[in-house]
């Protein structure tokens, strides 16, 4: 037997996920009313429509996400986004450099940074730039380890305060190195640190480069 542990974000109309990028609207194109005169008595259906970003929710990013060249959703492989052996790295600090994974077997795993930072979700201070992120240094050492995905319950798993100069470079160098980046994740620390698979599927789109997921664990149970 085994738990499933959802570690995603609900998506609500109008929400925030990361600040200055729009909320999804979330609306009726055939509401159950509307539907009476295609049906039978008694028979209605409503199909509902949603208008948002790539980046709202519990999301992921493809290499197009960063690389006009870069693979998108369309061509990502399932391998790389399920049932991957997980590993939770405890990150309490800001910045999460390389001595973060030192000593730890990330060969083919989801690495997944937790710092705790969901506990702030839809309040000013998630947004804050002073959330952690991965350094430069940190995801070259991901990249070296053979990490197959990286996700983080932050806002950000780059820097994005004034101090950056806008450089992303926890994006440039695991997205060049083809390793999807998942981020929004929450309640991390329901999970144990490995011993787990890791899911967090987006649906195939061409032409898109980021995507929410329903990211979830399979946890055997004790």
């Amino acid at each position: 037997m085994a738990r499933l542990i959802d570690v995603s974000h609900q998506i609500v109309a109008g929400m925030t996920t990361y600040p200055g990028l729009p909320g999804p609207v979330i609306d009726d194109h055939l509401s159950f009313e509307d539907s009476h005169e295609n049906y039978a008595p008694g028979t209605e259906f409503e199909i509902r429509r949603i208008s948002m970003v790539g980046n709202t929710g519990t999301y992921l990013d493809t290499p197009s996400h960063r690389y006009r060249d870069g693979s998108d959703l369309a061509d990502l492989p399932l391998e790389k986004v399920a049932a991957l052996p997980g590993r939770v790295i405890d990150a309490p600090g800001r910045a999460i450099g390389p001595e973060a994974f030192a000593g730890v077997d990330l060969a083919g795993r989801a690495v997944l940074l937790r710092t705790g930072w969901d506990r702030y979700w839809r309040t000013e201070t998630y947004g804050s730039p002073d959330h952690p992120y991965l350094t430069a240094e940190g995801a070259k050492a991901l990249v070296d380890a053979g990490a197959t995905l990286v996700g983080i319950d932050s806002v950000n798993i780059d820097d994005t305060s004034e101090a950056s100069g806008g450089a992303r470079p926890g994006h440039s160098i695991l997205l060049a190195a083809g390793i999807p980046v998942v981020e929004h994740l929450c309640l991390l620390n329901q999970l144990p640190e490995e011993g787990f698979q890791f899911f967090a599927v987006p649906v195939k789109v061409r032409g898109m480069g980021t995507m929410p997921v329903r990211a979830f664990a399979l946890v055997p149970s004790p």
